[in-house]
């Protein structure tokens, strides 16, 4: 075994315990590792993989645990790319304070300035999978496949919803890696004490919470978007007259926020006096931030300023950008930017921001949106449906 092990390419090994833990749904232990190299590239030492795995981490394997491995780059994780990696880039485009780039966040975040952010508002497709590029052809061919393309109701076209339940045991596992990513290669862009809001749903806010954690940061609670979508609430399908008063899950009336921070230094105000961040702008200096904002569905003016699956209303994101700030300095990051709609609140409220596009047509989109959405007037008050 050791004479056919000595007659293998230069970096054979190497490149077999990258594909392995590269396609694995979650990290591996050494004896996994040695079962799939060995049915990848033939019978192998478990010494040899054990010396692989010290020689090259953290280069290219993480340890997780004792004896557990993962990829540590980035680079190699299955994520779903919107734009051809051949497709040119647009040039960034500015209005006002705001900045929005063509660029994907792992990347881009690897080539900026450490301590560089102080708050990070993001909506982010927290499903991964129904942002590939065969998901996106069929929504924006109304042809459904993972999207929920919701009836009319009220006489009005309600928007794309996508269907969480959908989503694989592999796909979950790749929506935690790719979270765990982000937040890793987040943080010391970050000034300690920057807030973290990050869009989620009553499904998965759990796994992109634990991928944040792990990652290192702090967990501070959660804000609570009441509003009442179209999701959940349906009888089983095709046996509606069989089950009439049956729902198979509870219809939504709320929308998770998660809220992190980057741990500060010392107390907090010496990190509000040293980095601007550490803590949350009150709307009113009588009445703290609260963790339940009353909203409604994003109306119908605002979302043929910005036509994109699920936009978010101005009167939430407002009060959320307002927040990030605590005393109205700094740059907001929205590293899944969409329709733009966070930079528009962003500007609405007179803070710098910068957000990052991958996909073209939503950039695209983002360019028209953000002056007209910063322009927007939403109503004053602001209720969930029930």
């Amino acid at each position: 075994m050791e004479k056919e092990y000595a007659r293998r390419a230069p970096g054979q090994v190497r490149d077999a315990i990258l594909k392995v833990l590269n396609e694995a749904p979650a990290p591996l232990s050494v004896m996994e590792i040695c079962d799939r190299v060995s049915a990848v590239a033939g019978p192998i030492p478990r010494s040899s993989i054990q010396s692989y795995l010290s020689l090259n981490t953290p280069r290219l394997f993480a340890r997780e645990a004792r004896g557990i491995y993962r990829s540590s780059n980035p680079s190699n994780l299955s994520l779903p790319l919107p734009r051809s990696p051949e497709e040119p880039l647009r040039p960034p485009f500015r209005i006002g304070r705001a900045t929005l780039f063509h660029a994907e966040a792992l990347r881009w975040l690897d080539e900026q300035p450490a301590r560089s952010v102080h708050a990070v508002v993001t909506d982010p497709p927290y499903g991964l999978h129904e942002y590939s590029p065969t998901q996106q052809k069929k929504l924006r061919e109304r042809r459904g496949g993972v999207w929920r393309i919701p009836p009319s109701f009220d006489g009005h076209r309600r928007s794309p919803l996508p269907r969480f339940t959908t989503l694989t045991t592999e796909q979950l596992a790749e929506l935690e890696r790719f979270f765990h990513e982000w937040g890793r290669k987040l943080r010391p862009r970050l000034v300690p004490g920057a807030h973290v809001f990050v869009a989620s749903s009553p499904l998965l806010s759990f796994i992109v919470a634990g991928a944040l954690a792990r990652a290192g940061l702090e967990r501070r609670g959660e804000i609570i978007r009441l509003t009442t979508t179209m999701r959940g609430g349906d009888r089983p399908k095709a046996a509606h007259a069989e089950f009439p008063e049956v729902s198979v899950m509870p219809r939504s009336n709320w929308e998770p926020w998660l809220l992190f921070r980057e741990p500060i230094e010392g107390r907090v105000q010496d990190n509000l006096r040293k980095w601007k961040a550490g803590a949350l702008r009150r709307p009113r200096k009588d009445k703290p931030f609260g963790d339940v904002i009353p909203s409604a569905p994003t109306r119908r003016a605002e979302r043929a300023l910005a036509p994109h699956p699920s936009p978010k209303p101005q009167a939430f994101l407002r009060q959320v950008v307002r927040a990030a700030l605590p005393l109205g300095e700094g740059t907001v990051l929205d590293p899944f930017a969409g329709s733009g709609s966070t930079l528009a609140a962003a500007e609405a409220v007179g803070y710098a921001s910068v957000g990052l596009e991958n996909d073209t047509e939503y950039f695209d989109l983002a360019c028209d949106a953000i002056p007209k959405l910063a322009r927007y007037a939403p109503t004053t008050t602001s209720r969930s449906r029930h």
